[in-house]
């Protein structure tokens, strides 16, 4: 049974059983504990908190989310269940049906036939779990369903208590295992073997809740949740695994074809040895989570998702090469997966160039950093042959890992063939004080949760009616009051108020664009409103202070939005939509939206790109926006279904959840469609003229475009003109012929810094002879510890110092040059070979001296380089040079 067959079944088992089908959530939400969306019950998470109430008719939902876990990445292919993307598929109850109905549901999923739609699965070979004193599940599971009391097996709250890992629901759960025969192990149950019984589905009873703690079983149950609700998650590929009778999750027909293609393109053979078998597993399950979260906008950075992303690709190129590729291999891998995955993830299909591209280019850097990464490691190692160590150090094994991303599997390679061994448990111990950092940082974020409970009863009873697209201000009630976090009856002049009205004009912040600055006007008082931001995407909040009067739960109060601000703003938003449309037009559909925000007269927008725009494109976007503006093309607003807006063309945000009802806003018919709740002009000719301001980099693939709108761009303009006529003048040059003017005039003045230059090394190196008699004993050495004149480039400290030490290479002779220029100390520190014989390191002599004059830098023993930020510590760190050299 293919996978996507499995998924079917299992979502019209569910929906046939009154559940309402919800469709997978991005792999990114908004969430500040989670990097990706990690367990099916993420998107579902306001409603077990008690943050809103779940808006499916019969309180239960049925779903296949894409998840990725990544904290154990290194053991991806080691063991054969583990995949960092996975499909949990989940059927979910708020306080409809309990522990009985969760077991009945899923025992006929699995054993029902085929041919009513299960997964016909022999009953004899299955196995559950249940929490130690969970009496009540292990009754049903014997006496309901009729499972025999020696294959029902308790285990404790490490194995069988489920929670989020931070305060809040919680509760047993019961998990079903699979009988995969004696051949994979012994007998005995998931307790003797959970390799043999394999974990299929997980059932949890959330009944409690619990309080802080860390782990899986160091916290306090607090006491029963009002409502008792059900969460399960089914291991997709697990399932697979089975119903396809193949050994392991990499086997099945998702991931297999990537095996296959990387048996082509690297000569080994899967299934040969343990070791490759390992890397052909990497390369397939990293394939798919890679592209799975390009698919989702995720593009290679140094941080956060995009520090996943790249580690990921990188340990598919890193794979591939110790199976023996030596070409680019990218492109077939992530083609390959696109194909197994679009039956269940139509979506691929119109992103498969832009997913391609990504992917490729990080490989193309990455093999240039391999290339960079093995120059260093030449340098590495031959250190440590001079050294007569024999062995690459841990610290350097690691800085070759985490700084320059060279995999410490190529270094134990390398070292191997140059008869040099690694570290390698100073490298696993910096390695372990990394991940603890980073687990560490994680528990912390876990804890920072907002808790949103406090709104509840509004979200879930009163949420704000938005009246704002055809006015700019409205009758409205006042619903609640919050200051810093309490209820408020009312607030007085000068409190700091958040408002909850039942409607308003005032837009709240979403898709890029600020919330309405404005006012809200009672009886007797006016509250300043300085920003507007949702809740639960259904409440209004109007963040603002008390300017006159009083205002209080009740009141019949005037809403109105400033109206110069939504204008200007309505004109920057509407000008995003139009620079968008033309990076399309100029770079093609691979640019595609990573990111914008918009305010009055400015805008930013992010876009997913590998390379710096030329000025000859910059101008093309600036043209192609501006047409459009003069164009003046009508602005239209569709409400329609999502599926209805796609068909239509229209652009969805990678990581955004839509509702069923999308809104489009319509551009000059095809010029611009995108899905976009904000304010706009009616015509583009009213957002004015639009100037962009440049273009730079943000991360990784990622570049930024800002641009001023309407009276905001035509106010720079106006600068920028002015500024060009006072240069035109100051240099009695027609404004046309700028450019080239300032050209000349920067040749020449390159030309007059470079003469300068020159003069100034001629000086210098007429002084050398001179300097040589300044040197003084300093113990067994002669040392040379001088300063130069102002205006000494770094460059000219080394020629001084090598000129220096090729005339004193008959003694143990130590050169200290610094040429200081305000605080900056640039410093150098030469040593003659008989001085380095006599045991003298130049890079230590720098550290010493950085001491003293608040610097640091490093180098080779014969010569080293740093920089200070302290000229007043220089006679101290000279004198610290010779006393050291002294005690030798």
């Amino acid at each position: 049974m293919q996978t996507h067959e499995i998924r079917e079944r299992f979502i019209a088992h569910f929906v046939n059983a009154g559940h309402q089908e919800v469709p997978s959530a991005s792999l990114i939400l908004d969430d500040p504990n989670l990097l990706f969306v990690n367990a099916g019950m993420v998107p579902f998470k306001p409603y077990f908190l008690g943050q809103q109430t779940p808006p499916f008719p019969n309180g239960t939902a049925t779903s296949i989310q894409k998840c990725v876990r990544t904290l154990d990445i290194e053991e991806v292919g080691i063991t054969t269940r583990h995949n960092t993307f996975f499909q949990m598929a989940g059927n979910f109850s708020f306080g409809q049906y309990f522990k009985e109905g969760a077991i009945t549901h899923a025992w006929g999923l699995l054993t029902g036939s085929l041919e009513e739609g299960g997964f016909g699965l022999d009953p004899d070979r299955l196995w559950v779990t249940v929490y130690l004193d969970d009496d009540e599940a292990a009754e049903i599971w014997e006496k309901k369903i009729g499972l025999p009391a020696d294959r029902i097996q308790r285990l404790g709250m490490a194995d069988n208590y489920w929670s989020m890992g931070i305060p809040g629901p919680c509760g047993p759960c019961s998990e079903i295992y699979y009988d995969r025969g004696p051949e994979y192990g012994k007998e005995g149950g998931p307790i003797a073997d959970d390799n043999r019984y394999m974990e299929i589905w997980n059932l949890v009873f959330m009944q409690n809740e619990r309080g802080a703690g860390i782990g899986k079983d160091n916290f306090e149950i607090l006491g029963p949740l009002p409502k008792k609700n059900i969460d399960t998650g089914l291991g997709v590929e697990r399932v697979a695994c089975i119903l396809q009778n193949v050994d392991n999750v990499y086997e099945t027909d998702l991931l297999r074809p990537v095996i296959d293609e990387a048996e082509k393109l690297t000569g080994s053979t899967y299934g040969a040895k343990h070791e490759d078998d390992i890397r052909f597993r990497v390369i397939a399950d990293h394939s798919r989570t890679a592209m799975m979260l390009i698919l989702d906008g995720v593009v290679p950075g140094n941080e956060g998702r995009g520090y996943i992303l790249r580690r990921l690709l990188r340990r598919i190129i890193r794979s591939a090469r110790l199976l023996g590729a030596t070409g680019a291999t990218m492109e077939q891998f992530i083609t390959t997966i696109m194909d197994t995955m679009t039956p269940s993830y139509p979506e691929i299909a119109g992103s498969r160039e832009r997913i391609l591209q990504v992917a490729v280019n990080e490989e193309k850097a990455f093999l240039r950093t391999l290339e960079s990464g093995t120059k260093l490691f030449e340098q590495v190692a031959a250190e440590a042959k001079n050294e007569g160590k024999g062995v690459v150090g841990g610290d350097k094994a690691f800085t070759l890992h985490d700084t320059y991303g060279f995999p410490i599997d190529l270094t134990l390679e390398m070292a191997a063939e140059a008869g040099l061994n690694v570290d390698r448990e100073g490298f696993e111990s910096l390695m372990a004080e990394q991940v603890a950092r980073a687990k560490a940082d994680s528990r912390a974020k876990k804890h920072g949760h907002t808790d949103l409970s406090l709104y509840r009863e509004w979200v879930d009873n009163n949420p704000t009616r938005f009246v704002g697209f055809d006015t700019l201000s409205n009758e409205a009630k006042v619903l609640g009051l919050v200051s810093n976090g309490t209820k408020l009856n009312e607030a007085t002049e000068g409190t700091p108020v958040e408002v909850i009205l039942d409607e308003t004009a005032l837009y709240a912040e979403a898709g890029g664009q600020l919330g309405d600055r404005g006012v809200i006007r009672t009886g007797d008082g006016l509250i300043r409103i300085n920003d507007v931001q949702k809740i639960g995407k259904k409440l209004w909040i109007h963040k603002g202070v008390v300017e006159n009067g009083h205002i209080e739960i009740g009141n019949a109060v005037t809403a109105e939005v400033d109206p110069a601000w939504r204008h200007a703003a309505r004109q920057a938003h509407s000008g995003t939509h139009l620079i968008h449309a033309a990076l399309r037009e100029v770079l093609g559909p691979t640019a595609v939206q990573a990111g914008s925000m918009n305010k009055p007269g400015y805008l930013r927008f992010d876009f997913n790109y590998a390379e710096a725009l030329t000025p000859e494109q910059m101008e093309q976007i600036q043209a192609i926006t501006n047409q459009a503006v003069d164009a003046d093309y009508q602005v239209n607003t569709i409400e329609t279904s999502l599926e209805e807006a796609k068909a239509m063309g229209a652009m969805a945000l990678f990581g955004e959840n839509y509702g069923d009802i999308v809104r489009v806003v319509e551009i000059g018919g095809p010029f611009s469609m995108e899905l976009c709740g904000g304010s706009h002009v009616a015509h583009s000719s009213q957002i004015g003229p639009v100037a962009v301001l440049g273009e730079s980099s943000v991360a990784s693939g990622v570049r930024r475009i800002e641009a001023f709108s309407g009276l905001d761009s035509f106010n720079y303009l106006a600068k920028e003109r002015a500024l060009a006529a006072g240069l035109a003048s100051s240099l009695k040059t027609p404004t046309e012929e700028l450019p080239d003017r300032i050209a000349q005039l920067t040749e020449k003045l390159k030309a007059a810094e470079k003469e300068i230059a020159n003069l100034n090394r001629q000086q210098l190196a007429a002084k050398t002879g001179q300097l040589v008699e300044q040197a003084r004993d300093a113990g067994k050495f002669s040392l040379l510890a001088t300063t130069l004149p102002e205006g000494t480039q770094a460059g000219d400290l080394r020629t001084v110092a090598t000129d220096l030490k090729n005339r004193m290479a008959d003694k143990a002779a130590v050169i200290v040059l610094a040429a200081p220029a305000g605080n900056k100390v640039p410093f150098i520190v030469a040593a003659t070979a008989s001085a380095v014989d006599a045991g003298v390191k130049s890079g230590d002599l720098v550290k010493l001296m950085g001491t003293y004059i608040d610097g640091r830098g490093g180098g080779k023993p014969d010569m080293a380089q740093g920089s200070g930020a302290n000229a007043a510590g220089l006679d101290a760190a000279f004198a610290a040079v010779a006393e050291e050299l002294a005690q030798r």
